[in-house]
């Protein structure tokens, strides 16, 4: 099977995913192999879509952003989920970069499951930045706020 731009799609690999969100009972899955990537969501109906890679998040330090995952003050991602900046929407975010933080206050949530699971700050700290934006699908180890 062929779409727009000449993407292959693997039937296979999409029916198998779409019998993991029957199984599950998720209301979509991700599956990524370099910079191919592969997404079956349930609506009122099961559909795919193929994407290109997601664009790195523009921050005031990008140049940077390579040592980010070394860096002491990374907090890196529990699980693997949708990230919410905020409690709520509309409302004000739960940090910014030049926030200062105790350690425990709530910096984000990460939705996985669908649980709202909050995200502590490990250490007191300066925020210097954040590296996701807000309602995105983060990965498991990915860094997404730097303390200093």
């Amino acid at each position: 099977m062929a779409i727009k731009n000449d993407l292959k799609i693997d039937d296979d690999l999409v029916r198998t995913l779409a019998a993991l969100l029957d199984e599950t009972g998720l209301s979509e899955i991700e599956y990524a192999v370099g910079d191919k990537r592969i997404r079956v969501a349930r609506g009122n109906t099961t559909t795919v879509a193929m994407t290109a890679p997601a664009a790195a998040p523009v921050t005031a330090a990008a140049p940077a952003a390579a040592p980010t995952a070394d860096h002491p003050g990374a907090l890196k991602s529990p699980m693997v989920g949708t990230v919410y900046l905020r409690p709520q929407p509309g409302a004000a975010l739960f940090v910014q970069p030049g926030d200062t933080v105790r350690e425990g206050q709530t910096l984000l949530i990460i939705e996985a499951m669908k649980v709202m699971n909050q995200i502590p700050a490990p250490r007191a700290g300066k925020v210097t930045q954040v590296l996701v934006t807000d309602g995105t699908p983060i990965e498991f180890g990915q860094v997404l706020v730097v303390i200093e």
